[in-house]
């Protein structure tokens, strides 16, 4: 059974942090979309590999993919998974939706 496609849309934080590290991964396997990541989150390397176990940095990996539709359903269909399962892993990793994230 899929941990991402329960129909309350609640997660485990393993879970969540599991959907999140596979973002960042799906977002580092292209350099254009890792480009763009990089330039709209302002972070750099450095700061990804001190911040990636961070909940909320997690979070931030999450709300860039789902502020961005075509690119939220292109990692949907490579993982898997219901495009909606970001936003209850994003809630999971961060529920204040003000959390800074980056």
């Amino acid at each position: 059974m899929d941990p991402f496609s329960n129909k309350r849309r609640r997660i485990s934080r393993e879970d969540a942090e599991q959907l999140a590290i596979e973002a960042l991964t799906f977002l580092a396997a292209d350099e254009t979309r890792f480009v763009q990541f990089l330039g709209a989150t302002g972070t750099d390397l450095a700061s990804i590999r001190a911040e990636a176990g961070s909940p909320e940095f997690l979070a931030g990996v999450l709300e860039f993919l789902m502020n961005d539709e075509s690119l939220l359903l292109v990692f949907a269909g490579h993982s898997g998974i219901d495009p909606t399962s970001l936003a209850a892993a994003r809630a999971e990793l961060a529920p204040d939706p003000a959390a800074e994230w980056g």
